[in-house]
C-alpha cells in the first residue's frame, strides 16, 4: 500500500499547470532550441514521468526502454533511440505541440492550453505538463540513443 505522503506528491504532479505559469516558447523551424525553463531537466525524473500512467501517459501510446512497465503502446513510434533521431529542441517542440509538426498527431499538446477540444472544465486553461516536466522529459528522451 504507497505511503500517504507519496500518493499526495503523486497527485499533486499529476494535477494540471495553471495557465499563468506558461511560457511562450520560440519555434524556430521544426524545433524549440532554448529551454522552457532556462535550464535543463533532470533526466531521472523524466523517466519517471514517461513511465507514469497518471502524468504524461506516455506509454499509452509510445513503447519505450522501461523494461518494468508492461503494456506498454504500440500506436506512435517508440521512444527507443529518440536522442538519436531528434535533438533536443525537435524534442520539446514534439512534446509542447506535436500538431505543429503533424496536423494528424493523436497526441496532445503537453505545454499548450489554447486550440484544444474536449477539455474537462477543471483542466480548462491549464496545461498538461509544466514547462520543468517538459524540460525533465526532454532531458530523458535526449539520453535515449541507438
Amino acid at each position: 500500500m504507497p505511503r500517504p505522503g507519496l500518493l499526495a506528491a503523486a497527485l499533486v504532479l499529476a494535477a494540471p499547470v495553471a495557465a499563468a505559469q506558461q511560457v511562450a516558447p520560440q519555434v524556430v523551424g521544426d524545433a524549440i532550441p532554448a529551454s522552457l525553463t532556462g535550464q535543463p531537466g533532470d533526466a531521472a525524473r523524466g523517466r519517471a514521468i514517461v513511465a507514469n500512467r497518471s502524468i504524461g501517459l506516455c506509454l499509452l501510446c509510445h513503447s519505450g526502454p522501461i523494461a518494468e512497465e508492461r503494456f506498454q503502446g504500440d500506436l506512435s513510434p517508440s521512444l527507443a533511440g529518440a536522442g538519436s533521431r531528434w535533438s533536443e529542441g525537435q524534442l520539446r517542440l514534439r512534446i509542447v505541440d506535436g500538431a505543429r509538426l503533424n496536423a494528424d498527431t493523436i497526441m496532445p499538446p503537453y505545454y499548450r492550453t489554447g486550440g484544444v477540444q474536449r477539455v474537462a472544465r477543471s483542466f480548462e486553461g491549464k496545461t498538461i505538463l509544466s514547462a520543468a516536466q517538459v524540460e525533465d522529459v526532454v532531458a530523458y528522451l535526449a539520453t535515449l540513443k541507438d
